[in-house]
């Protein structure tokens, strides 16, 4: 017998949530077959089984469990459990082992799951919900009839049946907050809505943030000029390619001057210092959801249209829903950018368990001093918050020093 336990599928994931089994009770399994699917802190994922046995479900689906907390076994055959007993009344010790009932209830079955849901996953669900497509008339190729993203995606009609059902099959859907509304209150009607659980555990994360990492603080105003002017040359010449942004441009020089400062590349984990290899930068993304972090791996390497464009992608991924707990994992320090909504300047969270947040205010035109003359210019505000357990002042000041001073050069950052 094994067991199967709630696994940790991100960085930062401590629970999940059971959407569902892909395989009924009873039936057999084989390595490497998609078992079930799970909503962590970051999105809905399907786990794959690390070994063989005819399946036992503890965890019903809509439970949710710490990661390491047992939710099913894998047994042996479909008898294990009364092996012992088996030659003194093999009537009864047939009688538990319902999976070949089970199991005959499902033959045309091959794309619904043990609780009668659609077989389909993650990915091909949201694209059928985003383009109307009712998933019972998609036929999969995936394994044992799975609908993947590939057959939603063929498919060029959306069928009219049940066009309401279709929602309600999604991870999304599943988790949708209930609102409640009181009448009658010296504030008006006082509408409640409870939070996914995506929103709980920011909530969560983020008081945890607020309550145990004594941050420290540091702004810095630079001049942008140069940077504008290299921002409208990239605008003239991209073409039909998507153009770095100003922020992409900031996220490399922040990856530049982590490698120079490698100390707020780590962390403070466990009452000691953690220090990391990579340069794995997390760019906040607002969704309709909450807010999510993809994660640019390796950004000190990559030069700045590579990084243009795998932070689009990644943007657009955590927007449709369709962005993966790998993407999501694995941040060694984090940027958080208003300035496209007017914002000057504001302070960031900082993302436990992660040293430092560079916060990104708006590129604003302003007159200022050169050589003497008032011209005009422009300014850019940064503020760096950095946990100051793992990062004393003057360090995090040489850190957004070295972050000014190739902004305000920013050529440099273009090769």
């Amino acid at each position: 017998m094994i067991e199967i336990v709630m696994p940790r599928l991100s960085d930062s994931m401590e629970e999940g949530t059971i959407l569902s089994w892909l395989v009924a009770e009873g039936e057999m399994v084989h390595r490497g077959d998609e078992l079930l699917e799970v909503e962590t802190d970051k999105a809905a994922m399907v786990h794959v089984s690390d070994a063989d046995g005819v399946l036992e479900i503890l965890a019903p689906v809509g439970s949710t469990h710490p990661v390491g907390d047992v939710i099913g076994r894998l047994l042996e055959s479909a008898a294990q459990p009364a092996q012992a007993p088996a030659e003194v009344t093999p009537q009864p010790q047939a009688a538990p082992a319902a999976p070949p009932v089970v199991a005959a209830q499902a033959p045309a079955a091959a794309q619904t799951t043990s609780d009668g849901r659609i077989h389909a996953s993650p990915v091909a669900r949201r694209i059928a919900a985003d383009q109307g497509v009712e998933l019972s008339a998609v036929s999969g190729s995936g394994p044992n009839g799975r609908i993947v993203r590939a057959d939603v995606e063929s498919v060029t009609t959306p069928p009219q049946a049940q066009p309401k059902a279709q929602p309600m099959s999604t991870p999304e859907a599943e988790a949708a907050p209930e609102s409640t509304t009181t009448q009658g209150t010296a504030k008006g009607a006082v509408t409640r809505t409870e939070p996914t659980r995506s929103q709980s555990l920011i909530a969560r994360r983020m008081s945890e943030s607020r309550a145990t990492v004594p941050d420290c603080t540091l702004e810095a105003e630079i001049d942008a000029s140069r940077l504008a002017d290299i921002r409208s040359q990239l605008r003239e010449t991209a073409g039909t390619e998507r153009a770095p942004t100003v922020g992409d441009i900031v996220t490399k020089a922040c990856a530049l001057a982590l490698r120079e400062h490698p100390n707020l590349n780590g962390a403070w984990r466990d009452g000691g210092f953690e220090r990391y290899e990579r340069i794995n930068i997390g760019i906040a993304v607002a969704t309709d959801a909450g807010l999510v972090v993809p994660v640019i791996f390796d950004a000190d390497i990559k030069d700045i249209h590579e990084l243009a464009r795998e932070t689009a992608t990644l943007a657009e991924r955590a927007r449709n829903g369709s962005i993966t707990p790998p993407e999501l994992s694995g941040g060694t320090f984090s940027i958080s950018n208003l300035g496209m909504f007017g914002v000057d300047r504001f302070t960031a969270v900082i993302n436990p368990p992660q040293s430092g947040i560079l916060a990104v205010g708006a590129m604003r035109s302003v007159p200022v001093v050169h050589e003497g003359e008032v011209v005009p210019g422009s300014v850019m505000s940064l503020t760096l918050a950095v946990d100051h357990r793992s990062v004393y002042g003057a360090e995090a000041a040489k850190f957004l020093r070295s972050v000014r001073e190739r902004l305000e050069a920013p050529a440099s950052l273009l090769g």
